[in-house]
Order: structure tokens, then sequence, then C-alpha cells
């Protein structure tokens, strides 16, 4: 699931979880997540069989507003973004940290990190 800073809600299934939340962070594809701006990661489950996962996507769609929101505040309660926990990082934060990186001490990158 996924979100924007004022917490409009999208729930989608996909099989490359990082390729998906890089689409949304980078505002790739026209739609919902691009009109109302959704890029934040706040929820997710790992799966091996997608009839499982489009049941689950269907059974979480057809909750409340409500339930949604106590389903990823009960696991999430700040609403963090998760993709960094991923290691899923924006060009931009890649950006932040090289020019961080060239100001202090020498450091590695972080070549375990995929930018979007």
């Amino acid at each position: 699931m996924m979100a924007n800073r004022s917490r409009t809600l999208y729930a989608g299934v996909t099989n490359d979880l990082v390729r998906r939340v890089c689409e949304h962070k980078t505002m790739l594809k026209e739609g919902f997540t691009r009109r109302y701006l959704i890029d934040r990661l706040v929820f997710f489950e790992d799966g091996n069989d997608i009839r499982d996962a489009i049941a689950r996507e269907k059974q979480v769609k057809g909750w409340t507003r409500d339930k949604k929101v106590a389903f990823i505040e009960s696991i999430n309660p700040g609403w963090e973004g998760l993709s960094v926990k991923l290691g899923i990082v924006t060009a931009e934060i890649l950006r932040s940290f090289r020019s961080l990186a060239a100001t202090s001490s020498p450091q590695d990158d972080n070549n375990d990190a995929r930018p979007c």
C-alpha cells in the first residue's frame, strides 16, 4: 500500500516491488497515483502465488478507509516511508548522499541500494 502526504491510499499488486515503487516515486505512469502524488510505501506483503496476491489485493480494496488506516497504523504508526529500508532510493537521495560524501570523509557508496 502506498500513500501521499495527506494519506490518500493506493493498494496494488506487483511482481517487482522495487520497480513499482520507483515508478510511483518518479511519477512515470499516468493515472491515480500520479494525479494524487502517491509516492510513499507504507505497507507491503511478500508472497509467492499471484492468485493469493490478487485475492489479498481485492480483500484490502474492499475494506473501508477507516479499516485500512487502522491496519497501517497498527504496523506503521508514523506512516514512515518503507522504501529506503528496502534499499530503494531515488536519484535525488543518491545525489544528496554523494554531495555529503564529497564534503566529508570518504565513504563507500551503498552498492546494495537500487536507485529509481
